[in-house]
């Protein structure tokens, strides 16, 4: 072995030690010295001022097509709705307040993102980028919400990405159909189209994923939102083709108002009209202010329907049913007149009757007067014949009757044989008999008509029930299908 092969083995091996140490207590120490840390806002401060440069970004040039074509610019869309606050029928509009946002990508605007500390950059003002010209073409008012700040951002990503986003109350146009009012659906659209860019420039896209939300538990006045689906409505015009896209939200009114409003109380007015009917025909001040204030009450209701709708040139469901309930109460009032008429007529009959009787009855005394003056004299011509040995048959003279013409007690008085077709029948005779014998119950006319009356309203009003709904029903579902 050579000398100082040793030593050598004796130095390495603290060595190697020394360095072993080093390596382990090394980042320990250095991970206690405080380092600098990276201004992530600062550094989006100098990206913003880098990339909204006035020579290297212009607002008024549209972003390239996809992958930096020449092609048109894609714009994806996307609302929210979150509320309904009106929905007029009147002025056939309603109001919205919803969340509109609008995506492109413009790579303009790319940036470095430091290895993802930065997500994205947030603008308040967002006329600073590049702006798609869209409006809402149905649209009749509208305004930004400005409290507390405006609600309104724009976002940019790393890749050039923007995101536009912005709160907004609407109140858009809504032609309706009434003619199943209030048995009714309308469809509502949000109509939103380019207004200078053509689709040669500008295309709007719906978001593949949820391209319209609802909030959740909304509540609408009178209505239930039940379905909605989006579609594309392209407009062709002099000066080309401008991309569109539209919403159409399908409501379905809510029918429970309009049965405790209008219903129940035009069922319950035609129901208390028929309270007359049970009346004595002799309590003229009651029935005539039960049918005259049930009547008016009908037609204040009536013009208070009509005046919350629009004056349309058809027909309406509700019109039909108001109408029909206001011929009910104006029948029952005409019932009464008819009444009225029929019990004075009664009163007028029972009068020539009376005479008729006392005349009668005088005519009956002076015929037996003059049968007892024609049976004394024949008694005495007899008598004078038998006094001249002479005797004549005497036939007793006929008692004369009304008129005087001599009735044959044995002739019935009815027959049951048919006056013009000669023909018995026997079912419908025992029809006839029973209506009859309940009908002579009620001596008077009057009586007569009001208990017909009773069965006869009720009955029609029931038939009308069942066509009504069967009817409009049978319309809403397959206008529904």
């Amino acid at each position: 072995m050579p000398p100082g092969t040793g030593g050598m083995k004796k130095t390495t091996g603290p060595v190697w030690l020394f360095f072993a140490c080093l390596t382990i207590v090394l980042p320990i120490v250095l991970a206690q010295i405080p380092q600098a840390k990276t201004n992530v806002r600062e550094k989006e401060k100098q990206i913003l001022d880098k990339i909204l440069q006035p020579n290297l970004y212009d607002r008024r040039i549209r972003p390239s097509g996809a992958n930096g074509t020449d092609g048109p610019t894609i714009v994806v869309i996307n609302l929210m709705f979150r509320s309904f606050p009106t929905i007029s029928d009147n002025k056939m509009e309603y109001s919205t307040i919803l969340t509109f946002r609008e995506e492109w990508l413009d790579e303009r605007l790319k940036y470095n993102d430091f290895n993802g500390k930065i997500k994205y950059l947030t603008l308040t003002d967002p006329y600073k980028v590049w702006m798609p010209d869209l409006f809402f073409s149905n649209e009749r008012e509208g305004h930004f919400h400005d409290i507390i700040v405006p609600n309104v951002y724009v976002r940019i990503f790393p890749n050039g990405a923007v995101l536009y986003s912005i709160r907004i109350s609407l109140t858009l146009s809504c032609p309706m159909n009434l003619k199943l009012y209030p048995l009714d659906r309308q469809t509502c659209t949000l109509s939103m189209i380019s207004y200078g860019w053509t689709t040669e420039d500008l295309v709007f896209q719906w978001k593949q994923i949820d391209p319209v939300q609802v909030a959740r538990n909304m509540h609408l006045p009178r209505f239930i939102l039940e379905k909605f689906q989006t579609d594309l409505c392209n407009s062709i015009t002099n000066t080309g083709e401008y991309s569109c896209l539209k919403v159409n939200l399908l409501f379905k009114r809510e029918f429970s108002y309009y049965l405790i409003q209008i219903y129940i109380p035009c069922c319950m007015l035609v129901i208390v009209s028929w309270v007359s009917f049970w009346l004595d025909s002799n309590a003229v001040p009651a029935r005539v202010s039960l049918g005259v204030t049930t009547l008016l009450t009908m037609a204040t209701q009536t013009t208070g329907i009509n005046n919350s709708l629009p004056p349309v040139s058809y027909t309406k469901a509700i019109d039909v049913w108001t109408g029909v309930c206001l011929t009910f109460v104006f029948g029952a009032l005409l019932e009464f007149a008819l009444v009225n008429y029929a019990s004075r007529s009664d009163a007028h009959r029972e009068k020539l009757k009376k005479q008729r009787r006392q005349w009668e009855m005088e005519r009956e005394r002076d015929q037996q007067a003059m049968v007892m003056e024609a049976a004394a004299a024949a008694a005495i011509v007899e008598s004078r014949m038998d006094d001249g040995s002479t005797t004549f048959a005497m036939k007793p003279l006929p008692r004369l009757r009304n008129d005087g013409i001599t009735l044959d007690k044995s002739r019935p008085l009815h027959s049951s044989y048919d006056f013009h077709l000669g023909i018995r029948s026997s079912s419908v005779g025992n029809n006839s008999n029973c209506w009859r014998s309940w009908i002579s119950k009620f001596p008077s006319r009057s009586k007569r008509i009001d208990v017909i009356s009773r069965i006869i309203f009720p009955v029609m009003f029931a038939l009308f029930n069942l066509i009504y709904w069967s009817t409009y029903l049978f319309r809403e579902g397959s206008e529904e299908e």
